[in-house]
């Protein structure tokens, strides 16, 4: 099977494609005709539509890097009979020790006190360069599939509340099994010190946190972004950052690689480039699921994870 791929993914299993050909730009302008001698894509952060696919007649496998698929019209794809898969269950630990940094360098203020010594200060007296402790703060998540409850599980070695929600309350067997409380969206906003986002972009997750919803924000409570950048109403977050009334842990944005001007120079927000799966580790499994997924198409396998029609 001739696979077009966005990149030479990292780990020894990508070389076990024989037929590989890497794209030299993004889809769908690295193709300037018809190609029907490709079978599968293995891409990532491409948006692949009706004009990709109709450039791939021939095309079976969309093979995702990452668990994310917003950019990749899966309805297109099925109606041509090409599937999608993706790369889950590898990335939660990593993404959720991500999100705990993040939670840390905002609270105990990691990233200002290395600015300062860089730059020869050090702050002094007792009641300066104060932060607010991880350990006995409640933690709302918002969305509660395998990231999230990695998250709530490492949020219990720093004996936080976690309180969660998503579209279907968990039994309350799981909940208790778990340590974590259910509660509605605005109301979790409202209680949580800190919020960490989980959810999947999807038409119903775009702008999900919109001014509204950081308005019901308590004073100083950080919210934290590992999921994706368009899921938070970004004007609307800079505003309130901006007012001083809440901190913020960000390694997505809605235009990456672009980042807002307004947030570079906010010593209460911590960014980080979407490097919430950037581990060798995960990054060598990703890639690993990937070709997995790949090999099982070429030879009429079922495939590891596909993506739901």
């Amino acid at each position: 099977m001739k696979v077009l791929a966005s990149v030479r993914f990292p780990g020894p299993a990508f070389d076990e494609l024989t037929d590989v050909e890497l794209l030299d730009a993004p889809l769908p302008d690295a193709l300037n005709n018809a190609r029907s001698d490709v079978g599968a894509l293995a891409v990532v952060h491409e948006v692949i539509d009706e004009r990709t696919l109709e450039l791939l007649p021939s095309l079976e496998l969309v093979a995702n890097y990452g668990v994310g698929y917003d950019g990749i019209d899966v309805a297109a794809c099925l109606a041509r009979g090409v599937t999608v898969t993706n790369t889950p269950g590898v990335i939660d630990g990593a993404t959720a020790d991500l999100a705990l940094a993040l939670m840390l360098a905002v609270r105990r203020r990691v990233v200002e006190g290395d600015t300062l010594i860089r730059h020869g200060t050090w702050p002094s007296g007792t009641d300066r360069f104060l932060g607010a402790e991880l350990t006995g703060a409640t933690l709302g998540v918002v969305g509660f599939g395998r990231v999230g409850r990695a998250v709530a599980r490492r949020a219990r070695g720093f004996d936080m509340r976690v309180l969660y929600t998503k579209r279907r309350r968990l039994e309350l067997h799981e909940e208790e099994a778990l340590g974590v409380e259910f509660r509605e969206l605005d109301e979790l906003l409202g209680e949580a010190e800190i919020v960490s986002l989980h959810v999947p972009l999807a038409e119903n997750t775009r702008h999900l946190i919109d001014a509204r919803r950081l308005s019901l924000l308590s004073p100083g409570a950080c919210l934290v972004n590992t999921a994706r950048g368009e899921i938070v109403d970004e004007e609307a977050l800079i505003t309130a950052l901006e007012a001083g009334r809440i901190t913020a842990g960000l390694d997505v944005f809605s235009d990456e690689p672009s980042v807002p001007a307004r947030l570079l120079g906010m010593p209460q927000v911590v960014l980080t480039p979407h490097i919430g799966s950037a581990t060798a580790t995960t990054r060598a499994a990703m890639t690993r699921l990937l070709v997995d997924n790949i090999l099982a198409a070429a030879s009429g396998r079922p495939l590891p994870t596909p993506v739901p029609a």
